[in-house]
């Protein structure tokens, strides 16, 4: 299973979350950021490698929507509701990952 992680610089959220779902048999996770400084930019062709696309905030599925709509129609697009105020690998961010994926996908 293919699982994209999307936050705005690909920093901390995001790239947290990939280190935490890479390490699950059987699933493969990159994180990437809307943001065009972003650590590893969003793009349409990781759109397309995605089984599902999990965004931290509102706001990054706004942005993932309007320009990546023909591309997600047979895609799952969740929102984690996970404010930008964690480090990388915090616990606290970690749990949450964990929690809220957990309700979109069976690991």
């Amino acid at each position: 299973m293919n699982l994209l992680f999307v936050c705005s610089e690909n920093r901390l959220r995001s790239p947290t979350a990939e280190a935490v779902f890479s390490a699950y048999a059987g699933v493969d996770a990159i994180g990437a950021g809307t943001n065009a400084d972003a650590e590893t930019p969003l793009s349409g062709d990781l759109i397309e490698w995605a089984d599902v696309v999990f965004v931290m905030e509102r706001e990054h599925r706004t942005k993932v929507s309007r320009k990546y709509a023909p591309l997600l129609k047979s895609k799952r697009l969740v929102c984690l509701d996970i404010a930008d105020r964690y480090d990388y690998m915090q616990p606290e961010l970690v749990r949450l990952l964990k929690a809220r994926v957990s309700r979109h996908v069976r690991l």
